[in-house]
């Protein structure tokens, strides 16, 4: 999240000039003290109230001008993610619309903020990371963007931590690949090694190339991220893939984590053992920042806004998997399904496809 966050805090651009420093800064400041005092700063985020994630633009907190850049906050988010951090991006309604907001911990005059942690959520996994529930009591904010832009405005970040967990994803694919690896490579059976019984041989292979091809995804996406600025197809295609990619490796990953812990038996089981956690995280990542719906419906809003570079796109993608067999016709298949009628309903197969 705070190496997220300038994509959001560039439409403030003298808020981004005083955080970004801090941010990018190395060694962590762990002290409670105001941010303009610290040698660096992470910052969280909050856009789930009580009544839902996924439908943000009708989120009740509210926001008052009180002059300037500067608001006060009334209300509630019912996940508050890292509240550890040093300021948080937060969704409100303002005046103008939803609006995206950056609390501080601190307000300006040096007083802590009116923030109010309610209690950590015990959650399935994903523990280290805390989340919260917080109370705003008129707690000071500036405007990141103009009123009514905040959903478009915290895109930019969300963008970024949907990469995240699709990257989060195929590494924890892969790490639970080499602890069943591992374990094949020094437990014997029937007088041979685990991994060169022929069955268990073939798991392990599906599981490497299925962690592989993950990885190669995730990564050709990041790169697409690095060429966006000064290539409009890469920036095209990062727009395009980044919600088929969460979607088709984040859901890929739990099952894939309980197959490794097959090749250990109950050894993998028990708590002694990486991958009861593993199994535990991996849930995460195809929740937040957009489920499966939410990412299969992203990808047909963002194909339909721009038809011409979505085909771009896909023929691109054909070319680039032109010696494997039936991707062009696949490719061709996958373009037609992005037109005609009951979009919605085909939407997680599109993903699924492309």
């Amino acid at each position: 999240m705070t190496h997220a966050a300038p994509a959001a805090l560039a439409a403030a651009p003298t808020l981004l000039a005083e955080w970004l420093p801090r941010i990018n800064a190395g060694p962590y400041d762990s002290r409670f003290v105001p941010f303009w005092e610290k040698s660096s700063v992470t910052l969280g985020m909050g856009m789930t109230e009580k009544q839902g994630g996924t439908d943000v633009r009708a989120n009740i907190t509210r926001a008052e001008a009180i002059g300037g850049d500067d608001y006060e906050i009334t209300g509630h988010k019912w996940f508050f993610s890292a509240p550890m951090s040093d300021a948080f991006l937060v969704l409100a309604q303002a005046n103008g619309g939803l609006t995206c907001f950056l609390v501080p911990r601190f307000r300006p005059d040096g007083a802590v903020n009116a923030l109010h942690l309610q209690r950590l959520k015990d959650k399935l996994g994903n523990r280290s990371n805390a989340s919260s529930e917080v109370e705003f009591a008129r707690a000071f904010a500036w405007r990141v963007g103009a009123e009514g832009r905040g959903v478009a405005t915290i895109i930019e970040m969300v963008q970024l931590t949907r990469l995240d967990c699709a990257v989060s994803s195929a590494g924890l694919m892969r790490m639970a690949l080499a602890l069943a690896v591992h374990h094949a490579r020094h437990r014997t059976v029937f007088s041979k090694r685990l991994i060169d019984q022929p069955a268990m041989t073939a798991v392990l292979a599906d599981l490497a190339l299925e962690s592989e091809a993950a990885t190669a995804l995730v990564f050709r996406l990041a790169v697409s991220f690095d060429r966006a600025k000064d290539d409009p197809l890469e920036a095209a295609r990062a727009r395009l893939l980044t919600p088929a990619v969460k979607f088709s490796v984040c859901k890929a990953a739990p099952g894939f984590i309980y197959e490794a812990m097959e090749a250990l038996g109950g050894n993998a089981y028990v708590e002694e053992s990486p991958l009861p956690r593993l199994y535990r995280e991996a849930p995460v990542n195809a929740i937040w920042e957009g489920s499966g719906n939410v990412m299969a419906l992203d990808l047909l809003r963002v194909a339909g806004r721009d038809a011409a570079a979505t085909r771009a796109v896909i023929s691109a993608l054909a070319q680039e998997a032109r010696e494997v067999p039936g991707a062009l016709e696949a490719a061709r298949d996958i373009a037609d399904s992005l037109t005609g009628e009951h979009l919605e309903s085909r939407a997680r197969s599109i993903a699924e496809r492309l």
